[in-house]
């Protein structure tokens, strides 16, 4: 197939971040990707999209410990500088931030990286034969 064809038929850049982020099909955008909080549907009630493809590994775990990290202690920073808070404060505050920030980014960061899998066609790796 043709390259602009491909370029064409593909969906755009941001409709597939926010189908990901919003947890919706990445091929028809409506039919829902997820079954449970992080369990992957079959497949779409929608199109019918069947979901195997849909490998994103420990590839959201990652990049949610590395956002929650630098959200956490850039705000952990200033609020020491501007406020000089008690450390009871600081562990009061950004406990519950720890455990709650990566609850809530995970299942979009799952879903973005399953629906870029799926526009770029991503499939594993395979070695070419010699």
């Amino acid at each position: 197939m043709d390259k602009s064809k491909e370029a064409e038929s593909a969906p755009s850049f941001g409709s597939t971040l926010s189908a990901g982020f919003l947890g919706c099909c990445p091929s028809c955008h409506r039919g829902r990707l997820f079954s449970g909080y992080l369990a992957v549907a079959p497949r779409c009630r929608h199109c019918g999209l069947d979901y195997a493809f849909a490998d994103a590994g420990d590839g959201p775990a990652v990049f949610v410990i590395l956002v929650t990290g630098f959200v956490m202690t850039g705000l952990a920073l200033v609020t020491e500088i501007l406020h000089a808070p008690p450390y009871w404060l600081h562990a009061a505050l950004w406990g519950p931030l720890a455990i709650l920030l990566p609850l809530v980014l995970l299942r979009s960061f799952k879903g973005v990286l399953i629906a870029l899998q799926f526009r770029n066609k991503a499939e594993e790796g395979k070695l070419a034969p010699n």
